[in-house]
């Protein structure tokens, strides 16, 4: 099963920038990749989870309209990784921020469905 591994996460002010990495490792990690629509999402205390950013496996993306113009997602194949480059931080940004994969990988005799989830990364923003 391939598994999703996030970094970049940390503290910042206000104004601040990080960039977030989540790269695909595991078995056949490169060719299950290319085949998943990548997402990053995040959970704040108290609140549900929410989407923050997708890339499609043709590279198409779309935003939560709270970090439109803010925040940039975008996916390497070559190194199975997606980013998310995120400008101009805000202190409601502060959340963990998960990395997520979906989609069907073909195989021999068929195909896999894959609906992946990693650990989270805590993004803090403070004055």
């Amino acid at each position: 099963q391939p598994q999703l591994v996030e970094s970049g996460g940390g503290l910042v002010q206000p104004g601040g920038s990080l960039r977030l990495s989540c790269r695909t490792s595991g078995r056949n990690s490169g060719s299950v990749f290319r085949s998943l629509d990548m997402g990053w999402y995040r959970q704040a205390p108290g609140k549900q989870r929410e989407l923050v950013a997708t890339v499609s496996t043709l590279g198409s993306t779309t935003y939560a309209d709270s970090v439109k113009g803010r925040f940039t997602i975008s996916r390497d194949n070559d190194a199975s990784t997606i980013y998310l480059q995120m400008n101009d931080l805000k202190p409601d940004d502060t959340a963990v921020y998960y990395c997520n994969g979906q989609g069907r990988v073909m195989v021999p005799g068929g195909y896999d469905e894959h609906y992946l989830w990693g650990e989270g990364t805590q993004v803090t923003v403070f004055s």
